[in-house]
């Protein structure tokens, strides 16, 4: 063994130091301590454990918060709006893109001026983007409700309503992608893209990127993406509803 205090080497079985003698029984629990102490920290992986539940700890508050007591009030309001949401967005899923039957919607008029401010807001940045921006402003602005509902006012019902304003636009954009070629669709101003060169957004987007061959299947995957999140809107905005009843004030 080596004395812990002066460092000699010697056999194991002695007592006390050969050189220095000073007695080992007698430092051994300090120098025991002091190993411990320097071994204190917590491994990489417990370390890496605690984060990950810290943040699954945090996205579950963030998607699924609820109010301690509900307003019975609130919660019936709520609760027809997910029913007018679920029976409109069930409509909008079972009729085929082709019919544009979004493109014809109520929706479709609240989505437009977000798709010609969108043009005007991506100006600076270019004509490609100034010509994608209509696309991009309707899609901006659904998204923006929905985080703010999520993240200001944590209201998870509410951002649920906004992921379902999320899929309703790329299912609206669908049909204006798909008509990229055939230019047969009446836009904005009463005219379609064979009457006015340059005016159809997906067929000026498509072309620059040398895409306008695949139009159809680049609109079956907006379609069939903004069902996917129209789904995924019923089941949060159903379950937080599920949620909020067990929390709902009996005003008793």
């Amino acid at each position: 063994m080596i004395c812990p205090k002066c460092k000699f080497e010697q056999a194991d079985r002695n007592l006390e130091c050969i050189r220095c003698g000073i007695i080992f029984a007698k430092i051994r629990p300090s120098a025991e301590s002091t190993i411990t102490s320097e071994a204190d920290p917590l491994p990489p992986i417990a370390t890496n454990e605690a984060q990950h539940f810290d943040r699954f700890a945090w996205a579950k508050d963030l998607l699924l918060f609820v109010e301690p007591q509900v307003n019975p009030l609130f919660l019936a309001g709520r609760v027809i709006v997910y029913l007018i949401l679920l029976i409109w967005g069930w409509k909008f899923i079972v009729t085929p893109m082709e019919t544009n039957y979004v493109g014809e919607s109520f929706m479709h008029n609240i989505n437009l001026p977000f798709h010609e401010a969108g043009h005007i807001i991506f100006s600076p940045l270019g004509r490609f983007l100034t010509i994608l921006g209509g696309t991009l402003g309707q899609l901006l602005m659904p998204f923006i409700c929905l985080c703010a509902f999520l993240i200001k006012n944590r209201d998870p019902f509410g951002a649920s309503v906004g992921l379902w304003w999320v899929g309703q636009n790329f299912m609206d954009i669908a049909p204006y992608i798909n008509d990229a070629r055939a230019l047969e669709l009446v836009l904005l101003g009463g005219v379609t893209g064979k009457d006015v060169e340059d005016y159809h957004d997906w067929e000026n987007i498509l072309g620059t990127l040398g895409w306008l061959q695949y139009d159809h299947a680049i609109a079956q995957a907006s379609y069939r993406l903004g069902i996917l999140l129209m789904v995924a809107a019923f089941i949060w905005g159903g379950y937080m509803l599920s949620l909020q009843f067990k929390h709902r004030d009996s005003f008793s």
